[in-house]
């Protein structure tokens, strides 16, 4: 993974005390697997724009302006410069307003997360503000303008350091109970299967390595075979449709079903040997483009490796 960049240099204002900070994104969007849109003859497209005025003249991108509309059909035209003044007049103060209980926020509320570090002279006020949240169990609550935008952000303290997150106003986020969900109060058996199978399949807390984007490796090695020239065929799920028929479901049993099938897992577990210390290797892609060129018919012995996917 590369290293870590700051994107904004801003300031953190507990009271009257201000915590230079530097602002690292959290997140690192995984490259999903993409497919270029090509014409049949298999060449490459692209994408051009063109006047709504006249659609036969195309616009370069070095001719486009940006504009707001304030009336219908009616624009007013921001120069490059103006546009940058709007970014920079905001204020690079994260000015907290209000500290609450560290869990007191929805997740349904989470936007984007961030990472904030001490900027020079910021290390102790930094970690003194770190470990008063630590010790108090709470987070702060504050107000941030970024790129022409005020958000509502939290920080909250990890052993580590500060994590910034952004947060979706009220009227961003819709409401559950404008779908008039029907409430209805299972039986007592019901709730106590329920609880045995949520107790079952109980963790302590969330490991994120627990998991990896297996569709991900499906449509990959479904790509090596294409490439291998075998022809790709829907897989069948056989859960695709449960419970879609309107039939009435037994939840005792599906339930009873469900422990049971828990129990044989863990049985098949504990018989199986253990694969500690075993080593999973990554797909690796090629840097070459030419090796997703396509093959002859004879299937060769072991599929081709795929191409570097573009990020």
């Amino acid at each position: 993974m590369a290293t870590p960049r700051s994107i904004a240099s801003l300031s953190l204002g507990f009271g009257l005390v201000s915590i230079p900070v530097r602002l690292y994104t959290a997140t690192e969007s995984s490259a999903a697997v993409s497919f270029n849109l090509l014409s049949q003859e298999g060449h490459r497209v692209k994408q051009q724009y063109v006047s709504a005025v006249n659609p036969k003249k195309i616009v370069p991108r070095s001719e486009m302006v940006k504009g707001y509309e304030f009336d219908t059909d009616r624009y007013v035209i921001f120069k490059p410069n103006e546009l940058k003044a709007l970014e920079e007049g905001a204020s690079h103060l994260i000015d907290i307003v209000a500290f609450i209980p560290a869990d007191g926020v929805d997740p349904i509320y989470y936007d984007k997360p961030y990472f904030l570090a001490p900027d020079k002279r910021g290390g102790k006020p930094y970690n003194l503000l770190k470990k008063a949240m630590l010790e108090s169990g709470r987070c702060a609550l504050a107000k941030w303008a970024w790129k022409s935008k005020q958000y509502v952000v939290q920080v909250r303290a990890q052993d580590e350091g500060l994590v910034l997150q952004q947060l979706l106003y009220a009227e961003e986020v819709r409401s559950i109970k404008d779908l008039g969900i029907e409430q209805l109060e299972p039986s007592a058996a019901e709730l106590k299967l329920a609880l045995q199978l949520i107790q079952q399949i109980s963790r302590d807390n969330y490991d994120p390595t627990m998991f990896e984007d297996e569709e991900k490796k499906r449509i990959l090695a479904a790509i090596d075979a294409k490439i291998a020239g075998e022809e790709i065929i829907a897989a069948e799920h056989p859960e695709d449709g449960t419970g879609a028929s309107g039939q009435v479901i037994d939840l005792t049993q599906m339930l009873m079903a469900s422990l049971e099938r828990q129990n044989a897992g863990k049985r098949k577990a504990q018989a199986a040997p253990s694969k500690s210390g075993q080593v999973v290797t990554p797909l690796r892609k090629p840097e070459n483009k030419a090796m997703r060129a396509p093959r002859a018919a004879a299937k060769p012995a072991a599929p081709a490796p795929r191409a570097k996917t573009r990020k």
